[in-house]
């Protein structure tokens, strides 16, 4: 996804959407369904929760980084950013839903108050990627939407808008390129290839967004080859 001076209206439109979807979701989760597993391994659906809302204030951290030119990291560590998701995540299930739209809403403020001449500047994600703030609403919008499927709550890939779907596997194939970890595949969805490794992957674009982002097995893919393990993303 190349970068631009303001981020794209489909991209914000994307975000809005997935935002509002994920709102509406924790709505139907009762106290007792926050304790139940999500597709995360080891992490039940109360951490994925939390994880949202302290990635809310992270990405946050960036805007602020753009708007005043002083730099201020998404976590101020790893330990510290899993310490603030396991705190969050043992409020009581009212108080860790309110938490996660309150933090929802302190991004989209300041996402929607930020000057245009801010959206170019730098800043550097949680990977240590250096990116333009233009980035920050896309990996918003990739956070929700993706662990709105992990929630394991009735949203599944097949859920997403399609040039969402297409959007995730571009930005999974550039991550696996970026780290080194490219498997040499080339996803086919109908007459449209997406990467450039000589081994086909096909299948429905929900199934190969799913196994690409980790989400999914392969059983509802084909290839000419055996199919490996996703590469880790992101």
């Amino acid at each position: 996804m190349s970068a631009s001076p303001s981020p794209s209206p489909e991209v914000l439109a994307w975000w809005e959407a997935g935002e509002a979807h994920l709102r509406t979701l924790l709505d139907t989760l009762g106290p007792e369904d926050l304790d139940g597993p999500s597709l995360l391994p080891g992490w039940p659906r109360r951490m994925v929760v939390a994880h949202v809302a302290r990635n809310a204030d992270a990405l946050g951290n960036l805007l602020h980084w753009a708007r005043t030119g002083q730099p201020t990291p998404m976590y101020p560590s790893r330990e510290a950013r899993d310490a603030a998701i396991a705190e969050s995540a043992a409020q009581d299930p009212s108080a860790l839903v309110a938490d996660c739209e309150e933090a929802a809403g302190r991004f989209a403020e300041a996402l929607r108050s930020l000057p245009p001449a801010a959206w170019g500047a730098e800043v550097t994600t949680a990977q240590g990627r250096s990116v333009p703030a233009s980035t920050v609403p896309w990996l918003r919008c990739r956070e929700v939407w993706v662990h709105a499927v992990d929630l394991a709550a009735g949203t599944g890939f097949s859920d997403l808008p399609e040039a969402l779907l297409l959007a995730l596997l571009e930005d999974v194939t550039a991550a696996w390129q970026r780290a080194g970890r490219d498997p040499g595949l080339c996803f086919v969805v109908g007459d449209r290839r997406i990467g450039s490794g000589p081994r086909a992957l096909r299948g429905d674009l929900p199934a190969l967004v799913g196994w690409a982002t980790g989400r999914l097995d392969a059983s509802e893919l084909e290839s000419d080859e055996p199919i490996p393990p996703p590469p880790p993303w992101p």
